[in-house]
């Protein structure tokens, strides 16, 4: 029955029968019949359906939430049993905002020093997109902003504290400065993340004080790498995190300037599902987590 509440769970994320089969790895008779079966075996409607998908019925959505408890605790009852007198192997899959994903091997790193035969995919997401993903068990962690916008019901290890500098060139505008205001960075123009990104609705915020009109930036992107490649021209001009300058290793005539009036400061950390048990791989790894955690 664990595989027909994955069919759902799956069905439920791509809202179509035929691209819910093809990510399960079925031809769709088969993963329709297991829907079937399922509402079968639960005497339930789970599935508005005609000749295409309309959403789960109000039954749909009640089982879906059981679907994810039981699929989740079924994978960590797995994962349990196979690395009780044995290393720990496995896959571990982590989004990251943006700003944050150069912080990621800070985690990584140390954790593969200790856990060899574990494998990582890192995710580059919205934090929007990271509670979607956690809640639908399509990620094991995130690593997210924990207090600008609502988490919900989510455990959290804070990391790190988000701090800005203008990143620049010492031939641009502002680009011979020790500090600068958040004030003057209003007036020169900017490539910045999308604003589905939160780090762009931090800035936005912080900006709209300075302008009569939203800020409008030269060029936005929801890549960080494809930022700084054009800050590196030297003709343009971004904000970013401390952090993730840190990462960059700039040299001249490339400059991080801080911004200090007035003073942002957000609070980084891993997110992760409020579920019991936790598995072996993901309790390894909030334990790798707080060992560089903020104090509390």
């Amino acid at each position: 029955m664990i595989d027909k509440l994955e069919f759902l769970m799956v069905l439920a994320r791509e809202k179509s029968f035929s691209r819910a089969a093809e990510s399960c790895g079925v031809t769709q008779p088969t993963f329709s019949a297991g829907i079937k079966q399922l509402e079968d075996i639960l005497g339930v409607l789970l599935v508005n359906r005609s000749s295409r998908f309309h959403g789960l019925t109000a039954e749909g959505e009640r089982v879906l939430e059981w679907a994810k408890r039981i699929v989740s605790d079924a994978r960590a009852m797995r994962q349990d049993v196979r690395t009780t007198n044995a290393a720990l192997t496995g896959h571990l899959r982590v989004a990251a905002v943006p700003t944050a994903l150069g912080m990621v091997a800070e985690l990584t790193t140390p954790f593969r020093a200790k856990h060899p035969d574990v494998r990582f995919t890192i995710l580059s997401e919205s934090s929007r997109k990271i509670l979607t993903l956690l809640d639908d068990l399509e990620i094991d962690a995130g690593l997210t902003y924990l207090d600008n916008e609502p988490l919900g019901q989510i455990r959290t290890v804070p990391l790190y504290y988000e701090r800005y500098r203008l990143l620049t060139s010492v031939h641009c505008p502002l680009g011979d400065r020790t500090s600068v205001t958040w004030a003057e960075v209003a007036g020169i123009p900017l490539c910045l993340l999308t604003p589905d990104m939160q780090n762009r609705r931090i800035i936005d915020r912080l900006l709209a004080n300075y302008r009569s009109e939203p800020p409008t930036p030269m060029l936005e992107s929801n890549s960080m790498v494809v930022l700084f490649s054009h800050v590196r021209t030297g003709e343009w001009a971004s904000v970013v995190p401390e952090a993730f300058a840190g990462v960059l290793g700039l040299a001249e005539p490339l400059r991080s300037i801080p911004i200090v009036e007035p003073q942002e400061v957000h609070k980084i950390g891993l997110v992760l599902p409020r579920r019991e048990p936790m598995t072996p791989l993901l309790r390894a790894f909030v334990a790798e987590a707080n060992r560089i955690a903020l104090p509390d």
